[in-house]
Parts: structure tokens; C-alpha cells; sequence
């Protein structure tokens, strides 16, 4: 029996085969000899399909893969498959007999690691992180009604016209400005970055797009790859307006995202996020005329109600007059009594006070003469010579100073004795 369906002597490389069968056979030898069969490679374009399916490719360096995941197998998956990462498949290679495609039914899939674009984007990511470029402290907000509105995009890209259908429905008034660029290839990091150039130096010398859009469709991780280019990114960080990233998918991420004032997870999004409803800013203008309108409607009635109030109270000129005249009379009663009544309380007081004079003015005269009296006795009592009568005697010195301490003499000094009835020289024998 041959080894291969293609083997020279086999009766089967003489036959002519409908391509049917043949596609059939060579199924068959396929699975003959190679399943079931293990993949270890890199996701590419992975995409689930409204029946449950799932499409994607694998590959490495030197070749690549289409798969087909069915839905039954897709439900058992662990993990959510995204493009760049290292998978390994297991299941069976068929030819797709429409087609004449090569694929590989996976039965089951698991991630083996991460593919060597994904691992480039962790590692540019770490670097410009570590760089500052992320912090969410740079992050700007978006201007509540821009006067313009630019665009970074490929002129050719769907984005760019989901972008302008959106701005056209929510705000036809405010001019669009497109900066061309390519958004896929080696040559779109470029491009890209002198399209944002050339947006900074308009809004420098005119104030052209106070809001920048980036903008591109979905795509596998190496159509978005322009948008983690190092240079790209600190080219974004150096907007002197708010940009708005709307790269890919919701579920797409790229450099470009993170460094942005704003994600957005689709071009249509980013377009209404700087770009709020035509018909929500009518709205909300009626509904601020309203509140204006009865705000002033109130404060009229209010100034209308305290306007009879007062007119209530001010009544006529002339009850105000008379109200006044009786007013005036009372307090000239008042006063007139006040006047009365302080005369007569100040006249009885100071026929009080007459009579209290003399009284007082004696009863202090006869304190002062006993006060006297009580001076002249303690005086008295206090005269030296009533002590001199008693036998002693008061000694001075030559000056006059008198001496209280025998320590004061000296011997031979002359002294001075005061006695009750004169005085004599004295001297200090010892």
C-alpha cells in the first residue's frame, strides 16, 4: 500500500480527480497522519461570529494558520482570546472543500504565554508609564462647546466618516478641520505625528481645534500597532489642547489610549463625546429661558405685592398729616408734664437738703472738736517735759543731735543736759 496519496507508483497519482474528492482525500490523509494535532502560535484577526463561532488565525515567524473554534468548544473557553496573545490549540486539520482552504478545527484553546507583539506593547507601555506620560493629574477635560473641532485620521478611513456623520447630526455649526495621515503601515507613525505638528501650530497662530480627534476602525493588533509607536505618543503628550483617542473597538487598547486626555472606545463615541447634541443644547437653553421667565415673572408679583403693602400703610396724605398732628400734641403733653414733674422733684429735694444743712454742718462741727480735743490730750501726754519732771534728763551733742547710746560719747566731750527747769554743760569723764 503507498505511503502517500501523491506517491509516484500509487494508482491514485495516475487517476484525474474531480476537485471534490480530491479535496476530500486529501482531508483525509491529513487526518490520517497528522491528527490529532497540537498548535502552539500567535492570535491574529480573532473575531465571534453572531452564530456563536469563532474565526481567527495562528501563526509565528514563518507561517500562519486559519482556525475555526465552534460555538459548543467557544463556550468552555476560560479566558477571553485577544489578538498578539500565545495560545495552544488542540484539535483536528481539514480542508475547507469550498475554499480549498487548510484549517485547524480546535477543539480546545488555551493561552500559552503571550505573543511577542503583545509582549513588545507591555514593555513600550512600562517605559512611557514610567515616564509620567500616563498620570491621570496631565489629563484635561474636554471643553463644553469647542469652536472647532479637529481630526487626525486617513482621509480614506470609514472612522473618518462615522466621525463627520456624528458632528454633522449633533452639531452642524462648528467647523471640522481634517489633518490627513496615514493610520496603518511603517510610514503612519510618521505621518501621524506631523499631522498632530501641523494641528498644534494652527491652534498656536489661529485657535484652530480647541478638541482634537484620533480616530481609526478596528483591526488586529498589528493594523493598530502605528498607534503605540514611542514617538506618536509623546507627540500626543505634548497637545496644547485635549485629544480625544478613538482607536479600534471597545475592546481595543493601544499606547495612544492611555496617553490621551480621553479614551474613547469607538471614532463615533469620540465624535459625541466632545460634541454634545445639537437638540440637548436647545433643551437645555428652553429650559434655562423658562426658569429666567419665571424667576422674573415671581420677582414682579413679589414687587407688586410689597408695592400695596406699602401703598396700605402710607394711606392718604392727609390721615398721615393728622396721625403726625396728634402724634406732635402727645409728646407735647408728655414733655410738658415731663417738665412739671422734674420741677416739683427738684424743688422738694432742695428744701430737703436746707433742712438737712445745719444738722449735718453741726453734727460735723461737733466731730471735728472732739477730734481736736482727742489731738490736744494725746499731744499733751506726748511732751517731753512732763518725762524731765520725773528726774531725767536730755543729752545733745555740740550740733544739737541728741544721744540715745552711751556708745554715741567719747571721753572729755562736751555735752548738753536739758532738765525740767533749764539746762547745764556737761562732759564725759569715761
Amino acid at each position: 500500500m503507498p505511503d502517500s496519496l501523491f506517491d509516484a507508483e500509487s494508482p491514485s497519482a495516475r487517476r484525474v480527480w474531480a476537485v471534490g474528492p480530491l479535496m476530500r482525500a486529501v482531508a483525509d490523509t491529513l487526518s490520517a497522519r497528522f491528527n490529532p494535532v497540537a498548535v502552539r502560535g500567535e492570535l491574529s484577526g480573532f473575531s465571534r461570529a453572531a452564530s456563536g463561532h469563532c474565526y481567527f488565525s495562528l501563526k509565528d515567524d514563518t507561517g500562519q494558520v486559519r482556525c475555526a473554534l465552534f460555538r459548543r468548544s467557544a463556550e468552555q473557553l476560560g479566558f477571553a482570546p485577544r489578538d498578539g496573545q500565545l495560545v495552544e490549540a488542540r484539535g483536528k486539520l481539514d480542508v475547507y472543500g469550498p475554499r480549498g482552504d487548510l484549517q485547524l478545527i480546535v477543539e480546545t484553546l488555551q493561552p500559552a504565554g503571550q505573543g511577542a507583539l503583545f509582549e513588545q506593547f507591555l514593555k513600550l507601555k512600562a517605559q512611557l508609564e514610567a515616564e509620567g506620560l500616563f498620570d491621570e493629574a496631565r489629563k484635561r477635560p474636554l471643553p463644553a462647546q469647542p469652536r472647532s473641532i479637529g481630526v487626525v485620521t486617513s482621509l480614506g478611513a470609514a472612522a473618518l466618516r462615522d466621525v463627520v456623520t456624528a458632528l454633522k447630526r449633533r452639531v452642524p455649526h462648528i467647523p471640522v478641520v481634517v489633518y490627513p495621515a496615514a493610520v496603518q503601515g511603517t510610514q503612519a507613525p510618521a505621518e501621524l505625528c506631523a499631522a498632530l505638528q501641523g494641528a498644534y501650530r494652527r491652534h498656536a497662530e489661529t485657535g484652530e481645534s480647541e478638541v482634537l480627534l484620533l480616530v481609526r476602525g478596528g483591526g488586529s493588533l498589528e493594523d493598530l500597532w502605528a498607534f503605540n509607536d514611542p514617538t506618536l505618543v509623546r507627540t500626543i503628550a505634548q497637545a496644547p489642547m485635549p485629544v480625544v483617542c478613538g482607536v479600534g473597538h471597545e475592546t481595543d487598547f493601544t499606547l495612544a489610549d492611555f496617553v490621551a486626555d480621553l479614551r474613547a472606545p469607538t471614532p463615533t463615541a469620540a465624535a459625541e463625546l466632545c460634541a454634545p447634541a445639537r437638540e440637548q443644547r436647545l433643551g437645555e437653553l428652553a429650559y434655562l429661558r423658562e426658569r429666567l421667565s419665571d424667576a422674573a415673572l415671581n420677582a414682579i408679583d413679589q414687587r407688586g405685592q410689597r408695592l400695596d403693602r406699602l401703598a396700605q400703610r402710607m394711606g392718604r396724605p392727609s390721615a398721615r398729616l393728622h396721625d403726625s398732628q396728634q402724634q406732635l400734641t402727645r409728646l407735647q403733653h408728655r414733655l410738658q408734664s415731663g417738665l412739671l414733674l422734674t420741677t416739683q422733684q427738684r424743688h422738694n429735694r432742695l428744701q430737703v437738703l436746707q433742712t438737712a444743712l445745719p444738722l449735718a454742718l453741726r453734727r460735723s462741727m461737733d466731730a471735728q472738736q472732739r477730734r481736736l480735743q482727742r489731738g490736744e490730750t494725746a499731744l499733751v501726754l506726748l511732751d517731753p517735759r512732763l518725762v524731765l519732771q520725773r528726774g531725767y534728763a536730755f543729752l545733745t551733742d555740740e550740733q544739737g543731735q541728741a544721744l540715745t547710746r552711751a556708745a554715741q560719747a567719747r571721753p572729755g566731750q562736751p555735752l548738753r543736759a536739758t532738765l525740767a527747769d533749764g539746762e547745764l554743760g556737761v562732759r564725759v569723764d569715761g
